[in-house]
């Protein structure tokens, strides 16, 4: 029984060998197994095939990949591709009121809050908070609602800013970002300072002012290299605004950051009553 046993084990080794060696021998009777097809270029990864390259046909310009259901004509012009970019829609005075436009058309779009909120804080201060909470009294009680305020910008001469209400933090953050892409504007840039004098975009072209409520803003030139000399708020809506030197005046009850932030804004949509093109 020991040899039967030994007999068994050696046939069962030498079986998968002898499949083996006839699986190669099949093989190298086949040849080279062909080779995979060419990669495909990039203008066939786009839809543009290599023929028509080569016949110096012109390439088509690349659609936006956004897409939404667009509810106004402005939009379905917008997703049909006949607008190139958005400072042809702002040229032409079209009303925006859907916010995917923006979207598509400012990719790299950024966003901010504001905190116009606060409540007390530790050892008398005050702790901010991006909503304000207001209420009103009612026979039943007290109704509460809350404001938000937000800031929108590509950092290259796009900004807009938007403020809503809602009884939610996060519903009204959000409402506020969408008001803030419909009231977007194209600020007018320069190097309106003596003191520079190199004609290019850190800066605005000539001192400006606004006014919201009691603030009262003016913005200066200022030469490349002394950055934005004003408050935390102030910064981030001229960083937004791709203003990189200016110098701010302020006058007024500037702890109420929503009007600070509207008289800064007002001051920019100023820049463009402007006559002549700097």
């Amino acid at each position: 029984m020991t040899a039967r046993k030994k007999a068994a084990e050696a046939k069962a080794i030498e079986q998968p060998l002898e499949e083996k060696a006839a699986e190669k021998a099949e093989e190298s009777a086949a040849g080279k197994p062909e080779e995979p097809a060419a990669a495909a270029t990039a203008e066939e990864k786009a839809g543009f095939p290599a023929e028509a390259a080569e016949a110096g046909e012109p390439k088509p310009e690349p659609k936006s990949t956004f897409q939404w259901n667009a509810r106004t004509r402005l939009g379905s012009d917008v997703a049909a591709g006949k607008y190139a970019s958005i400072d042809e829609v702002l040229e032409k005075g079209e009303l925006i009121l859907e916010p995917e436009i923006v979207d598509a058309m400012i990719p790299d779009l950024r966003q901010e809050v504001v905190y116009i909120g606060g409540s007390p804080g530790k050892g008398g201060g005050i702790r901010r908070t991006a909503t304000k909470m207001t209420a009103r009294m009612h026979k039943s009680g007290r109704r509460f609602k809350l404001s938000a305020l937000s800031i929108v910008g590509n950092g290259n001469g796009i900004l807009g800013v938007g403020m809503a209400t809602s009884k939610e933090h996060r519903s009204a953050m959000e409402k506020s970002v969408k008001n803030a892409k419909l009231g977007i504007i194209r600020v007018r840039r320069g190097c309106g300072s003596w003191e520079c004098g190199c004609g290019g975009s850190h800066s605005i072209p000539f001192k400006t002012s606004g006014k919201n409520g009691s603030v009262r803003v003016t913005l200066l030139p200022a030469p490349k290299g002394t950055g934005l000399v004003g408050s935390e708020e102030t910064r981030k809506m001229l960083g937004l605004a791709g203003i990189h030197d200016v110098w701010v005046k302020t006058m007024g009850q500037t702890a109420t950051r929503n009007n600070l932030v509207m008289a800064i804004f007002d001051a920019l949509k100023n820049l463009n009553r402007g006559k002549g093109d700097l």
